[in-house]
């Protein structure tokens, strides 16, 4: 499966950077906000992840065929998210994450008229981990190990209008761990627990 998912982001990348030279390339900068899901695996049951609110921010080339409609959305983005645990008893940690991220999506769009369009777009997301790497975990006996890079897959749409604002929604899977947490349980036992992160995103693009 996940060797199925690698060929087709690396066919989708191919074929961004493979578009015929009529199609139509245009730069801008994009932010937003995003909103982290950290799912877990295999830690105690007395331990919660919150959806915690982050951001991000950087530049992006979005490449259209004319007429067709189809074409590739590529960006290089400064990625901030939070995470945030609480046990039974209530204790709360959080940390943020720092990432460089590269999506490169594919996207078709429909003209509504010459003043906007709507789209979807999906493709795959990489992430390379830019900050800390451990998160000291206070209420277990160890602590997160953060992976250096992450894999993620990319569901968006949104609308254009005045061919220079685009307003859009993406929801990133999380295809790879984001983090494994090592920890001693009630038996005394040594467990590794895993965590992977899901991401509502809203953003506002402004093409030059």
């Amino acid at each position: 499966m996940k060797k199925n998912i690698l060929s087709l982001a690396v066919l989708i990348a191919a074929l961004a950077f493979a578009m015929p030279s009529q199609a139509q390339v245009k730069l801008g900068i994009k932010g937003g906000l995003n909103v982290n899901h950290f799912s877990t695996k295999n830690l105690p049951g007395n331990i919660d992840s919150d959806n915690r609110a982050g951001f991000f921010a950087g530049v992006t080339a979005d490449v259209t065929v004319p007429i067709v409609g189809i074409g590739a959305d590529i960006s290089l983005l400064y990625d901030n998210r939070v995470a945030q645990f609480t046990d039974g008893l209530g204790t709360e940690t959080s940390k943020t994450l720092h990432y460089v991220s590269l999506p490169i999506n594919a996207k078709y769009t429909v003209g509504l008229s010459s003043l906007a369009s709507v789209y979807l777009a999906t493709g795959p997301q990489f992430s390379w981990n830019v900050g800390d790497r451990h998160w000291s975990f206070t209420t277990i006996n160890q602590g997160w190990e953060i992976k250096s890079s992450e894999f993620s897959w990319n569901f968006g749409l949104g609308a254009t209008v005045l061919s220079h604002v685009r307003v859009g929604y993406n929801y990133n899977l999380g295809i790879g761990k984001t983090a494994e947490l090592n920890f001693i349980d009630d038996a005394g036992k040594l467990v590794s627990g895993k965590m992977k992160n899901n991401m509502h995103q809203i953003s506002l693009t402004y093409l030059f």
